[in-house]
């Protein structure tokens, strides 16, 4: 039986592989395609669908900065077909660097997670 916190904790991976390498592809295959996604961007209203999330997404993605981010706080838990992993995202963008505290909900589809929440909430310096 395949260790099921390990498998969530990659695909979680495979979302910030996605991100900083700010490919559009990848990050497609990470979501589920569903009217039920939800992503809220730090400092963003939440956004509902995943033509608005695909869309959020393709926006911030049309910066020509690099990203890295450097995980610290992992936390996944898996109940039946839910997963979700709290992880607080040390971003580098440039010279800027930020926390952001997020949350990512993914549900199993045909034995593969799909992420179908992301939540960041950016933390206070201090």
């Amino acid at each position: 039986m395949p260790d099921l916190d390990e498998e969530l904790v990659e695909a979680n991976a495979a979302f910030y592989a996605a991100f900083e390498q700010r490919d559009l592809d990848a990050m497609s295959e990470v979501w589920l395609h569903e009217d039920h996604v939800v992503c809220t961007h730090p400092g963003w209203a939440s956004l509902h669908g995943w033509a608005a999330v695909a869309s959020s997404w393709f926006a911030l993605f049309q910066g020509d900065g690099q990203m890295q981010f450097i995980l610290t706080k992992i936390q996944a838990t898996v109940r039946g077909d839910l997963g979700w992993v709290t992880v607080d995202e040390n971003l580098i963008a440039g010279p800027q660097a930020q926390t952001v505290a997020a949350v990512n909900l993914f549900e199993r589809h045909g034995g593969r997670w799909k992420l179908v929440l992301h939540v960041g909430s950016g933390i206070a310096a201090g």
